[in-house]
């Protein structure tokens, strides 16, 4: 069959027409061979998959949780100064008392003397530091996940400085003269709370409301008022420090359903609460009565030289360094014998 045959058989069977000239055409016996357009529907050369890639779909929280720590109290029980500066290494601190005799009376009579003592209490600060150092790369990075990285190191060496200034505050520095509100040699041996409650038990957590109250105020008031020899009343103003965990049996109430911080309100109308964890020690629960001050002088504070001192930015390549230093003096207490402190509550 011509071209020209097979050319009216295509038109006539399919309606197909050409334009001249005419190269090439399908022929009849290829008409239901489906191999012809395989290529159409090849076979998968990759992975099956329906879905996205999994972080298209996932939520980030834009605000940051930070890790709780617990709070500095050293500085709320007792009152904070800055005594010196970061050139500071040593300090002395007055103590005066009064001397002096009387005698009889004479015109021409040039007996009894009145004078003073003074000693000198001396005290080393110590000095510590710290460093933050982030790079641009890393902040870079962080900022994809929209967190303030270099804002978030300052905050953790100001963090840093405070906590470590507050156990200075409580403890002091072994291997200097510098002590704590805890641990400070010229504080008054502890004394023991009653053997009552629960098979003759000293622990709070075995005694009901009124047992509590009595260990606070005929124990711990009475040692006080012993070691001031009677200078001070119940209406003195005073903080009861104690641990969160000690805290609890204030809660306690006696068999009238009066717990003990409504007695303690009571009969101690100026007293202040104050807990820190500071006073759960290896040794036991510590609960320490202070009187605030006496003739207007403070019976203790902390003291340092530096809260905190931001030194100049290193700017390296890539990156930056910044030192943050401070120091302290511990807890300075002019008058040991205006805390009380009672040991295994």
């Amino acid at each position: 069959m011509s071209i020209q045959q097979d050319l009216q058989k295509l038109a006539f069977d399919y309606g197909v027409h050409f334009m001249h000239p005419v190269h090439g055409y399908i022929n009849q016996e290829h008409r239901y061979n489906a191999e012809m357009a395989a290529d159409a529907q090849p076979g998968l050369v990759t992975q099956s998959n329906s879905g996205i890639p999994a972080f298209l779909a996932n939520y980030q929280d834009p605000q940051v949780i930070e890790v709780l720590v617990t709070p500095s109290k050293g500085a709320v029980i007792f009152s904070e100064a800055k005594k010196g500066d970061w050139t500071t290494r040593t300090s002395q601190f007055p103590i005066a008392e009064s001397t002096g005799e009387v005698d009889t009376y004479g015109d021409f009579s040039n007996a009894g003397q009145a004078g003073a003592n003074v000693n000198w209490v001396p005290r080393e600060s110590y000095h510590f530091q710290t460093i933050t150092q982030w790079g641009e790369n890393e902040l870079a990075t962080m900022g994809l996940a929209r967190i303030n990285w270099a804002a978030q190191l300052n905050a953790a060496s100001a963090l840093v400085i405070q906590k470590a200034l507050n156990k200075m505050y409580f403890f002091g520095v072994q291997g200097l003269q510098n002590y704590g509100a805890l641990n400070d040699p010229d504080l008054s041996a502890p004394v023991q709370p009653l053997p009552t409650g629960a098979a003759g038990s000293r622990l709070w957590a075995n005694k009901d409301g009124q047992q509590v109250y009595d260990d606070i105020s005929e124990v711990l008031f009475k040692q006080l008022n012993s070691q001031m020899n009677g200078i001070i009343d119940n209406s003195a103003k005073m903080t009861l420090a104690m641990s969160p965990t000690a805290s609890v049996a204030l809660l306690k109430t006696n068999q009238y359903n009066v717990n003990t911080i409504d007695q303690l309100k009571k009969n101690f109308p100026n007293l202040r609460l104050e807990t820190a964890v500071e006073y759960s020690t290896a040794s036991g629960e510590l609960v320490q009565l202070l009187v605030d001050n006496v003739d207007g002088i403070e019976t203790a504070y902390c003291a340092f030289t530096e809260k905190m001192r931001a030194h100049a930015v290193v700017v390296e390549m890539s990156s930056f360094r910044q030192k943050k230093s401070a120091g302290g003096w511990g807890c300075i207490i002019r008058r040991p014998v205006a805390i009380a402190q009672m040991l295994g509550v």
